[in-house]
């Protein structure tokens, strides 16, 4: 008897999933390192993801926005062999590589685990699994089901009704018509007839040269279908275009033959006997026990049965299975690599290079990629692993003005190429005679071909250092998405342990040395551009890059959620790479008359208080020099506290003339003055004009997101971060940052965020009642301190409970205490004895941060960003009070850190959903300043105060409110 005679139809309360067998297998399979069983050493990854995947559908049904669950469940996969393409079109995925060796084993386990989990393993000789899931998608749409089908799939799109709909699972995406119209800019009935004329690259379907997706659809939604479309191709303007269209007419026929899926295959399991999701325990922790995958059978035991049974399914051997037949009852590697007490993070990383080191890096293998056939096929290996390493070659290191020189790809550990582009003879460059090399796709040519795979959300684009890469393309109209960028892996993974630069990382994780590119361009006068590196050695040093950026992901990527940082890279790394990029390609407008004006005026002062100097020390020396400062400083005036130097010369440094200024001694004081004002000068008045861009003409400085411990950010190019707001003469500078015309600009700024962070972590009482009744907090503290009212207090008195405020934060000594307020040390030892005694909270929370890095060598910020300190045990007393203190310090300053980039990353979104036009320019410590037209500045402003208030939410509920104040107006010192 059929199943169909006995199963009920399908009817409108039911809800029918199909999953796409072969995008849960190969998304499994990429997902995670590579897993073998122990006992006998079969290859389980894929077959680990797979289960999860599934048993976390049937849980929890395809998506939160469908919200329901199945009635009806089938996994479609695709059966080996050829199919009804190929009989018409023998070509039909000729280019597809075959799997990956250690995943060929796993297919057929994977369809046992389907059905351990009662569920229909579907496939069908002569047909694709897509042919199946149209055709029962079809079936049960038409007898009133809703249908939903889990895949990443494009080729599906074709098939979105109001009944049937789409949902990538692995982005938590519903695919609907509207998502349809966005990739391919028609309805998904006219689908594959844009597939017929672009073509498919990955499949071979050979579509119309010329002809992408865009040019496609204008063309269909132009003529209404390919029939008409090439009945009157003869109409259309563009001579190049109507000539491939009359001429491959044909060709585009056989393609949309190629792309239709089929809805009428006379299948051989119906639809009506996909039942879910009746999951037998037994079977199904059967099979899961053979496979070694402890974590997954103990849930599954625990949803079919009780906590004693799970128990006796991960500790009694369990046969039965095929695949189970050489299974024996010893300890497992579990899919939930973390929870197993005998795993650890270095045991990872050496089975990962293990099994590199069995194909090192080897540069005479790498590809140059000279036709755009061999590039094709590149896009094509990309599509089919779902990730490609990237890394672009320029002739500048600034991304803003770089010229693009060349692309290098890696799609698995030794395989990769590099794309020249603009690489000239060496004569000149192609402005000054240079002429381009020979054997170079025209860069215009191949970035068209790049881009759809680069802004494809089904392939994950990995590089070191992103932001570079994604600015110096998103200027030739790509923008990558989505990213994984190893740099950033390793700053979330080892903050403080080392460096993050690629060269470091491949040392340190590959024991391999990349070709440094001095070996490549020269250095010094003899440095040349990249673009007149011969293409020979341009492709070893290019498609190592790429290939050595490809096994660090592979090492540090699988490293986030067995370390538990996965959450602090995707909400506080990744997404800023895009932010910041997007900032630096904005930049911000500086008027050149008022630097201009700054630095003649920097320039007399200065030249004041050199004469003064020279006046004081009874003679003209100069002051910018170390040796002659020092001399006439100790030698000769015999100031105390001299020391000299390795060399012999005595220290001037900016520590020992503070310390002897603060003393009193009026040299000194005039030397700080003085540098200060021709750093001033050199560094901002006359430097910045130079850093306008020609084509923008704007300043665009470069954000550095890995280069502090605490998770803080740097600029450079300029350094917007150092400059001082303390001083007169420094605001003077940020008036030269300007808005443009019929825009101000807004600066945002938090206040005593570290404080109210102090006093949510320490738990201080006091602190957290004056900051919720909005109390002057450093009044408040000299209240505490001194005995003394709020009301009428000296402002001396304010001042310095201030310092110590800031102070305590930073680990303050009574002597610098001292230095800062001009008192003696022991008045300022007693400060600090008594404000611990008013806020012993503090002490305390400082005593355990300490017992903590000594303990465990990081600390956590309230998000869970770790900052390493490794060498805090030393036995130098110096170096290990310096490490305790940095130690303190880097949760509350990381804390704040992560509370902006949060904000950061949701503020573009924010406006944009808002349809205010403000753009975010400028980070700096803990402040944003915005451009924003005039006419909109009340809602802006009261938009970025109320998100960035709330940043740290829902996250993290802080026990202190934090407190915004924003202002606008024509230059940056007047809006702050």
């Amino acid at each position: 008897m059929s199943t169909s005679s006995i199963a009920p139809a399908l009817n409108e309360n039911d809800h029918l999933i199909l999953v796409d067998g072969s995008t849960f297998i190969f998304r499994a399979y990429h997902a995670l390192p590579p897993l073998t069983r122990k006992p006998d050493g079969l290859p389980v990854g894929a077959v680990s993801g797979f289960c999860n995947m599934i048993w976390k559908l049937i849980q929890e049904g395809p998506s939160k926005e469908i919200g329901e669950r199945a009635t009806h469940l089938a996994v479609i996969f695709d059966k080996s062999g050829k199919t009804f393409r190929n009989d018409f079109y023998p070509e039909y995925k000729a280019h597809r590589p075959p799997p990956p060796e250690d995943l060929i084993p796993q297919f057929g386990l994977i369809r046992e685990a389907t059905r351990a989990f009662g569920l229909p393993a579907i496939e069908q000789e002569g047909y694709e699994a897509d042919d199946l899931i149209a055709t029962y998608a079809r079936q049960a749409a038409a007898a009133g089901a809703k249908v939903t089908i889990v895949s990443g799939d494009k080729d599906l799109m074709q098939l979105v009704t109001e009944r049937i709909g789409l949902v990538d699972t692995m982005k938590n995406k519903v695919i609907g018509a509207p998502e349809v119209f966005e990739k391919f800019g028609v309805a998904p009935n006219k689908v594959v007839e844009v597939q017929s004329l672009a073509g498919d690259s990955v499949d071979n379907v050979p579509g119309v040269p010329g002809i992408g997706l865009k040019t496609a659809a204008l063309l269909i939604n132009e003529f209404g279908d390919l029939d008409t479309l090439l009945e009157q191709a003869e109409t259309i303007k563009q001579k190049k275009r109507r000539e491939n269209l009359i001429e491959f007419a044909e060709q585009a026929r056989i393609s949309r033959r190629l792309v239709q899926l089929k809805e009428d295959v006379p299948v051989e399991v119906e639809v009506e006997s996909f039942s879910c999701c009746n999951v037998d325990g037994p079977t199904a922790v059967g099979f899961l026990k053979a496979m070694g995958f402890t974590s997954l059978t103990r849930k599954v035991a625990e949803f079919c049965g009780s906590e004693a049974d799970a128990i006796e399914a991960v500790d009694v051997p369990v046969v039965g299975f095929e695949a189970a037949a050489k299974a024996e009852d010893k300890p497992a590697d579990k899919e939930g690599i973390a929870e197993d007490k005998n795993w650890s993070p270095s045991a990872l990383v050496e089975r990962i290079k293990a099994q590199q080191s069995a194909n090192p890096v080897d540069r005479s293998a790498y590809e140059t990629v000279s036709t755009v056939e061999q590039l094709q096929a590149w896009i094509s290996v990309a599509y089919e692993t779902g990730y490609v390493a990237v890394d672009t070659e320029t002739d500048d290191l600034n991304a803003m003005q770089s010229g693009l020189v060349g692309v290098s790809l890696a799609t698995a550990a030794g395989k990769a190429c590099y794309i020249p582009l603009a690489h000239v003879d060496g004569e000149g460059d192609l402005l000054g005679g240079g002429a381009l090399v020979s054997g170079q796709i025209p860069m215009s040519e191949a970035l068209d071909l790049l881009k759809p795979m680069l802004e494809d959300p089904s392939v994950l684009k990995i590089a070191q250092n992103m932001k570079y890469d994604w600015l110096v393309l998103s200027r030739y109209g790509i923008e990558m998405a989505p990213f994984d960028d190893t740099m950033l892996l390793s700053y979330v993974l080892d903050a403080g342990v080392g460096g993050n630069g690629m060269d470091e990382l491949s040392e340190r994780w590959l024991g391999h040395t990349p070709i440094p590119f001095k070996d490549v361009c020269g250095s010094g006068k003899s440095q040349i551009s990249f673009d007149k590196v011969p293409l020979d050695k341009a492709t070893e040093y290019a498609a190592e890059d790429a290939d050595v950026t490809l096994r660090l992901w592979e090492i540090l990527k699988p490293r986030l959620a067995s370390e538990g940082m996965a959450t602090v890279y995707e909400r506080l790394e990744r997404p800023m790479v895009e932010t910041l990029a997007k900032m630096e390609r904005r930049g911000v407008a500086i008027d050149r008359q008022i630097l201009s004006l700054l630095s003649g005026e920097f320039a007399q002062k200065a030249a004041a208080l050199e004469a003064e100097i020279h006046e004081i020390a009874g003679e003209p020396f100069n002051v910018g020099s170390p040796k002659q400062l020092g001399e006439i400083l100790f030698a000769k005036m015999g100031l105390p506290g001299g020391k000299k130097t390795k060399t012999g010369a005595w220290s001037t440094s900016a520590s020992v003339l503070d310390d002897l200024a603060a003393e009193g001694h009026e040299l000194p004081s005039k030397i700080v003055d003085w540098r200060q004002l021709s750093k001033l000068k050199s560094t901002y008045t006359d430097a910045l004009p130079g850093f306008i861009n020609p084509q923008t003409g704007r300043v665009h400085t470069s954000f550095s997101l890995a280069a502090t411990t605490t998770g803080r950010l740097s600029s450079s190019e300029p350094n917007v971060q150092n400059i001082p707001i303390r001083t007169e003469e420094g605001r003077k500078i940020r008036k030269a940052f300007i808005a443009e015309k019929g825009f101000k600009l807004i600066s945002a700024d938090y206040s005593q965020i570290e404080l109210r962070i102090l006093a949510h972590m320490a738990d201080i009482p006091q602190l957290k009642r004056a900051f919720a009744e909005g109390l002057d907090i450093h009044a408040m503290t000299a209240s505490e301190m001194f005995g003394v009212p709020i009301e009428g207090m000296d402002p001396m008195v304010r001042r310095q409970a201030k310092a110590i405020n800031f102070g305590i934060i930073y680990g303050i000594s009574a002597f610098g205490l001292a230095n800062q307020l001009g008192i003696s040390r022991g008045e300022a030892g007693d400060y600090i004895k008594t404000y611990f005694e008013r806020f012993p909270g503090i002490r305390d929370y400082m005593e355990e941060t300490k017992k903590f890095v000594h303990a465990n060598g990081y600390v956590e910020t309230i998000f869970g960003r770790k900052a390493h300190y490794p060498d805090v045990n030393t036995k130098n007393p110096n170096m290990r009070q310096f490490f305790e203190r940095a130690a303190i310090n880097a949760p509350i300053q990381g804390s704040a850190a992560d509370i902006i980039r949060r904000a950061m990353v949701r503020m573009d979104d924010t406006l944009e959903n808002a349809k205010l036009d403000a753009k975010m320019l400028l980070q700096v410590h803990d402040e944003l300043i915005f451009e924003v037209p005039e006419d909109q500045v009340d809602a802006t402003k009261a938009l970025i105060v109320s998100e960035m208030e709330r940043a740290a939410e829902p996250a993290v509920k802080l026990s202190v409110p934090l407190k915004v104040e924003a202002e606008a107006a024509d230059n940056w010192d007047e809006a702050h």
